[in-house]
């Protein structure tokens, strides 16, 4: 059996590790600003994470297509029609876990729309909704188009989500008053599966948003096809490489073409501004630029070098395990809030309760000296330590969770 791709798992592994940990901080309210998504217009280091996930599921295509190609249509059409099912399902299923939830003293059945507000529901998209999707599109791009046509496709993708934003619009199109997709995704899906984060209906996971992240996907099956063709596949699992040459080749190319794609974004953001929420095209460049030589300096470092260590270690389990550990990290903590811990009285003499998880933070991460972004971020890097025990376990025992 062939050797795992170990930087491509240390890569996937530290975006599922960072997902991970800014979506459990002990609080909301105190978050160190590289741990917060930007407003709105900018990327901070944690929009990152998710086109990141996006550019390796994508890479991991370079090395299924082939072999599907050869399979024929059938076999392609079963597998990956059936992935996309599961991946939005079990996003789906996620989303409406635990399926019941505390209404004053009684445990209430959560409904596919609320009967009371009709504008209340289960939300229908989500982060694994979106990679169910643009997998699906990418890979029967993959499969039916050559690299070069795959290219001009992701360009006219690109440009005609930029005049879709501009020319249906409202005044201020790039806004979240002015976007267009939100009036789609309002009829599509209603306003009762739709985000309500940020105080409107308005789904940062939504129909026309996605558009774009299949690109994503996209750039990273170029990238992957791109290390494939440098015949850098046996190198790459061997601590000794047999020449210098292949290697510059390789890797000059990444960070070459990461750069110019880091450029691109720059200027185009003049026009169109990088924007994770609405992911415009300039934040796929600007993302997938940064992605690609991220994945160059740690071909660079781990294959080329030889350097692996505890660090790699700790993220190479995370990838190992991406699909279920993510999945676990948000069952889990719902799971947990079910069961209530009696706590104090309130002024009005009804009982007050707290969970396991938000009694550890209060009771622990939240005394530690400092201000209170520390005991925040404790609180994250614990929950963290504990999926990561989970994944180490089932490294160890060979189990590898498949969708």
């Amino acid at each position: 059996m062939k050797q795992r791709y170990y930087s491509l798992d240390v890569f996937r592994g530290a975006t599922v590790a960072l997902m991970i940990m800014v979506n459990n901080p002990g609080t909301w309210a105190h978050m160190f600003a590289p741990l917060k998504h930007a407003p709105w217009h900018g990327c901070t280091p944690t929009d990152l994470v998710f086109p990141f996930f996006l550019f390796a599921v994508g890479n991991a295509m370079s090395f299924v297509i082939p072999r599907l190609q050869d399979a024929g249509d059938s076999m392609f059409w079963k597998k990956v029609v059936k992935r996309t099912i599961l991946i939005f399902a079990i996003g789906l299923f996620l989303n409406w876990w635990p399926f019941v939830q505390w209404v004053g003293d009684s445990l209430h059945f959560k409904e596919w729309v609320n009967a009371e507000n009709p504008e209340k529901g289960i939300r229908i998209f989500g982060v694994l909704q979106r990679i169910a999707v643009a997998y699906f599109f990418a890979s029967v791009l993959a499969y039916y188009f050559s690299p070069k046509r795959l290219i001009y496709i992701s360009a006219v993708l690109l440009l005609g989500y930029w005049g879709l934003c501009a020319f249906l619009g409202g005044s201020d199109p790039y806004s979240l008053e002015g976007w267009f997709g939100t009036a789609i995704d309002k009829q599509i899906l209603g306003v009762a599966h739709m985000y309500k984060g940020e105080g409107v209906p308005f789904d940062p996971e939504g129909l026309m948003s996605t558009l774009p992240a299949i690109v994503q996907v996209v750039f990273g099956y170029l990238a992957g096809v791109f290390i494939k063709k440098q015949g850098q596949v046996d190198w790459l699992w061997t601590k000794v490489p047999a020449s210098a040459e292949p290697h510059f080749k390789l890797l000059s190319g990444l960070f070459v073409t990461g750069f110019i794609l880091v450029v691109l974004a720059w200027t185009w953001s003049l026009g169109f501004p990088i924007n994770k929420k609405i992911w415009t095209s300039s934040y796929v460049l600007y993302t997938t630029g940064l992605g690609i030589m991220t994945i160059g300096g740690m071909i660079w470092f781990i294959e080329v070098q030889g350097v692996k260590n505890a660090v790699t270690k700790f993220f190479d389990v995370f990838g190992k395990n991406p699909l279920f550990i993510f999945v676990l990290s948000g069952l889990l903590p719902r799971f947990l809030g079910l069961f209530r811990i009696p706590n104090g009285m309130a002024e009005d003499g009804t009982a007050k309760y707290t969970t396991a998880l938000t009694w550890f933070y209060n009771n622990v991460c939240a005394q530690i000296p400092g201000p209170p972004e520390v005991g925040s971020f404790v609180y994250s890097l614990c929950f963290l330590a504990v999926m990561w025990a989970i994944c180490y376990a089932l490294d160890k025992k060979g189990i590898y969770v498949k969708v």
